[in-house]
């Protein structure tokens, strides 16, 4: 599965391991992380991810 990178911080969204702390369940494809979650790190949103 493809993985997104913040381009404000350079956190990785791995869907493999996913953001359990978040409520995003490890195996979620970024497709299917919801619109309103954020960065762990510096709380960017979506749209500020773009592929690795």
């Amino acid at each position: 599965m493809q993985k997104y990178v913040c381009s404000l911080c350079g956190y990785v969204y791995d869907p493999e391991l996913g953001d359990p702390d978040s409520g995003v369940l490890p195996g979620t494809a970024w497709e299917n992380v919801p619109e309103d979650w954020a960065c762990p790190l510096c709380g960017a949103g979506k749209a500020d991810f773009e592929a690795e």
